[in-house]
């Protein structure tokens, strides 16, 4: 049957901010959604109040409305536009849950909405943990013994009943928020308190916890003749007691019996059928036993695009929340075509001959004194995933890409040798476990030791035991007498270079012409569905080590752009929206677009946003390989944050045109002790700093600097390890701390401008010619990162004085850095002087944000400068209306020991946009008064 006719125009809901446990792959979702209904006819309106993202951006919807996601913005819709369904399924928690409150008020059945691809009762269900037990029950499906509490003396008669080690789940929550494994009763209040605390409906779920199952998920899609597909199964690596947003995960899965994997098949399409009646998306988990019965039970479903929706999207190939969105408009699953094959229809189940590791990204290191030990309430705030032939591969591909300083899992001399913290870490798993595994081993500690600490399969166990008998082998020869066969066998179970360098004692440039030499040469095969039983049609692609290429090159003229990598903070969604402008202005251009990237959860990953995606670790080894096949004119770095720049010098030594504002200039910036000097050649203020080596220097330079210091190392992003130190005992143990953790990076000590004002400008310069795209003020003062600051654009209180300072010197200062393409540069202003803090040639967190406030497309214009368009060619008409205020936005509520303290160095997580008339709204009153006394103290 055809679609519904009868919808004609749709609101999609967003996500809102990205915060730990909802973030870029709902962007993801809704940008999707709204790509698959407008190729349909159908009017998208979308509501989301998050700017850094490409579902925001007028590419994407008809109409977009940056607002807070409240039921007062969706009547405002309502009576502005006419709108026949809400489809609140892309969204995540945040979606649903509005759609749930403006449907308990009767705001859909007044203005005649459907609500599309879910229904309420299906919505009710599934968040209400006690009636989604009672339906469970009633069809036969299997659970964890679980009682409900809505109080504080019914948990702790739960408590006394099951006994422990126990599991909390409060109600309608995401990313297992107020969730925790209660191992003692010692735990148990103040545990429970924080559940109760957190569910909006002050209810938790106690399940006696079935540690040590095996945990997998399920993603379905069904139509409206109830006809369901199974589009992917995925494997936890880490057993049960680790939310499913820490745990390594993998896909298909590896330790699944067919004969288990069918009965959890036909639960799961029991489970969606019992929910509702409602044609979309579905997520199914269960928990298997750990033995030869491998009996299951189901922990929960969630009848809308999951978290692991868009894993299971890149993994597959399938587009799961572009087909879920024709389904909720009517479509039946054999009336839809299959992207990739473009010749089989969207009713059947992917069929991979290669596998996929997601690895988690976490960020401790911005919450010091947090609890690192991961559980039931997610933690990370980003992911990875890898491709490869084998887990083997795939597994050393994901921690490739993971930028925490290490090359892949081992073979890099950075294991720990402590026996006892070793098996302290094994017992409580924590963000850096894999690695404790392979050092666990290394060291000697026996495989049934490890599994029984762990829990985790022994076969994952026994696939890196295999990888650490290889490293042994390989050991034992130097470059010259390693055979074919060994360095063969290295590559395809996903070693890089540099790691066998590691084992070889030899340079990593060695082992690249070695393997060159004996033609062991890195392929590219197509993911495309269904192991090649038809001919793919999208070029998705991911790199192994055999024989046949299957990625042909063109004789057009290209560009690669670089990815940013995994989300965390500092670097977050911004820079991916920037990435997909960065290839739709290239394609605009003339050119064929490549795109290089690892993270399964944005919009740059999708196959059909550049011409060819490769899958791949942003690490040099696999980048180069990918541009000595693909012979491009140039390679894009500036829209792909600080993972990007620091493959910049690389590409440079090799030869390799950077596209758009040169390494020399790029690293001039970087480095913060020459580009004082810049400043200093063109009469440009500045605080008074010096550049350090050691501890002694510092000390020295402080009595010449004056305290408060700012001290700060080069080349990183989002203020990391900046600190103000206000004596030399703590600048001592700053810079000891920092030349530990940094090695052979420089350190800068500026003076602190106490009670300065922050503001901050991004610009287009050609070269020659500079525009201003907008100027912000800072609703903090100085010594806040920017990235945490509330932000006002235009500015608010700056005389003309410094206005013209600003704009001075943002051209001066981009003409002298030669930038080709974007550049931020921020100030602290005090007693109307501008001081430059620093300035970074590059696309900036706050582009995206200008961008939605003025209307304009920046990055479009900004990269067609690197390709050759010139300043003056573009027709700049910001819309400025009234003020638009960034809000940073935290996830403080995943860490209550850390203290809420905010500084130089970044901890938001996300951010919001807020739109003002005037300066004398009471929301900017009260924020802005928060500034003035801060300032008065």
């Amino acid at each position: 049957m055809p679609k519904d006719s009868s919808i004609k125009s749709v609101l999609i809901i967003g996500s809102g901010p990205i915060i730990i446990g909802q973030a870029c792959e709902f962007d993801y979702a809704g940008s999707q959604a709204s790509k698959s209904l407008r190729e349909e006819g159908i009017e998208v309106t979308l509501i989301n109040s998050n700017p850094a993202t490409i579902m925001t951006d007028k590419v994407t919807a008809d109409h977009i409305y940056l607002l807070p996601l409240e039921v007062k913005s969706i009547i405002k819709i309502l009576n502005e536009r006419k709108i026949d369904a809400v489809l609140p399924t892309m969204g995540g928690q945040t979606a649903l849950n509005l759609a749930m409150k403006c449907e308990d008020q009767g705001i859909w059945k007044k203005h005649n909405i459907k609500m599309i691809g879910v229904d309420t009762h299906a919505i009710k269900v599934t968040e209400d943990r006690d009636l989604f037990r009672i339906l469970m029950d009633e069809i036969g499906i299997p659970m964890a013994p679980s009682k409900i509490a809505k109080s504080f003396l019914e948990g702790k008669s739960v408590a006394q009943e099951f006994g422990f080690p126990l599991v909390i789940r409060p109600s309608f929550t995401l990313g297992g928020s107020g969730g925790s494994v209660v191992y003692e009763k010692e735990q148990f209040d103040g545990l429970l308190n924080r559940g109760l605390q957190t569910s909006p409906i002050h209810e938790v779920l106690i399940d006696k916890a079935v540690l040590g199952w095996k945990e997998y998920e399920l993603e379905l899609l069904r139509d409206k003749n109830d006809n369901v597909t199974i589009i992917c199964s995925i494997e936890n690596f880490d057993p049960m007691g680790v939310h499913t947003g820490d745990s390594i995960t993998v896909a298909p899965a590896m330790t699944l019996s067919d004969s288990t994997y069918q009965k959890m098949r036909s639960m799961a399409i029991k489970m969606m059928r019992s929910i509702g009646n409602f044609s979309g998306g579905c997520n199914v988990q269960f928990a298997v036993s750990n033995d030869s019965n491998e009996d299951i039970i189901a922990i929960e479903i969630n009848p809308r695009v999951s978290r692991s929706s868009a894993l299971a999207s890149k993994a597959t190939g399938y587009p799961i929340a572009r087909i879920a969105s024709k389904l909720a408009i009517g479509y039946q699953l054999d009336e839809l075509i299959n992207q990739i094959t473009k010749s089989t229809s969207a009713y059947f189940e992917p069929t991979l001959d290669y596998v996929i590791v997601k690895i988690p990204r976490w960020n401790f290191d911005k919450f010091k004194g947090s609890n690192r030990e991961l559980g039931f309430q997610m933690k990370s705030v980003g992911e990875v995933m890898g491709i490869g032939r084998s887990f083997q591969e795939a597994l050393q591909k994901a921690c490739q890409s993971l930028e925490i300083k290490r090359n892949g899992l081992g073979a890099d001399g950075k294991e720990i040798k402590d026996q006892a913290e070793l098996l302290k870490a094994l017992e409580r798993p924590s963000w850096n476990r894999l690695f404790m595994i392979y050092d666990a081993m290394k060291l000697g500690i026996s495989i049934k030791t490890i599994q029984k600490l762990t829990r985790i399969d022994m076969w994952f166990l026994q696939q890196i035991e295999e990888m650490i008998a290889l490293e042994n082998e390989i050991s034992k020869y130097d470059l010259s007498t390693l055979s074919r066969d060994l360095l063969y066998e290295a590559k395809q179970k996903g070693y890089a270079d540099r790691q066998i360098a590691h084992l070889l004692d030899c340079l990593e440039s060695e082992v690249y012409t070695k393997r060159n030499e004996l033609k062991i040469n890195r392929v590219f095969k197509l993911v495309d569905t269904c192991a090649a039983e038809f001919e793919a049609k999208t070029p998705y692609y991911y790199s192994t080590f055999e024989d046949e290429n299957e990625s042909i090159r063109s004789d057009k003229k290209k560009v690669v752009i670089l990815g940013s990598g995994p989300n965390r903070i500092g670097q977050g969604i911004e820079f991916d929206y920037s990435c997909v402008h960065g290839v739709i202005a290239a394609k605009e251009m003339g050119y064929e677009t490549i795109m290089i990237n690892c993270n399964p959860e944005t919009v740059s990953t999708d196959f059909s946003t550049a011409d060819k995606l490769y899958f791949e670790p942003v690490f040099w080894e696999n980048i180069y390989d990918i541009i000595q096949h693909e012979k491009p004119e140039g390679v894009i770095v500036q829209l792909g944050g600080q993972t990007a720049l620091k493959l910049a010098e690389k590409l440079d030594r090799y030869g390799i045109k950077i596209i758009g504002t040169d390494f020399k200039s790029l690293d001039l910036a970087e480095d913060r002790g020459s580009f004082s000097n810049l400043l200093k050649e063109n009469n440009i203020p500045y605080p008074r700093f010096g550049v350090i080596q050691d501890a002694e220097e510092a000390i020295s330079l402080s009595k010449e600097l004056g305290f408060p210091l700012l001290v700060r190392p080069s080349y990183v992003l989002g203020g990391q390890s900046m600190k103000i130190v206000i004596n030399e005992e703590e600048l001592e143990q700053h810079v000891v701390k920092l030349l530990n953790d940094l090695p052979d990076n420089k350190v800068l000590l500026d003076h602190f401008l106490e009670g300065a004002i922050e503001a901050e400008a991004d610009a287009i310069c050609d070269g020659k010619d500079v525009y201003i795209i907008g100027i912000m003020e800072h609703i903090e003062p100085a010594g806040i990162h920017s990235g945490d600051s509330y932000a006002v654009l235009p500015t608010f209180d700056l005389s003309t004085n410094v206005l013209k300072q600003i704009e001075d010197h943002t051209k001066k200062i981009a003409v002298a850095l030669k930038t080709v393409g974007l550049i931020n540069i921020q100030f602290a202003v005090k007693d109307e002087v501008v001081y430059i803090i620093e300035a970074n040639p590059r696309a900036s967190r706050t582009v995206p944000f200008i961008a939605k406030a003025y209307d304009e497309p920046y990055v479009n214009y900004a990269t067609k400068v690197m390709l050759g368009a010139k300043v003056k060619d573009f027709k700049f008409a910001p819309k400025k209306k009234g003020y638009a205020i960034k809000i940073p936005v935290f996830s403080y509520e995943k860490f209550p020991e850390v203290q809420k303290e905010l500084g130089p160095e970044m901890k938001s997580t996300g951010e919001a946009i807020y739109f003002i008339d005037d300066l004398n709204d009471e929301y900017f009153q009260n924020v802005y008064s928060e500034r003035n006394l801060y300032l008065s103290k």
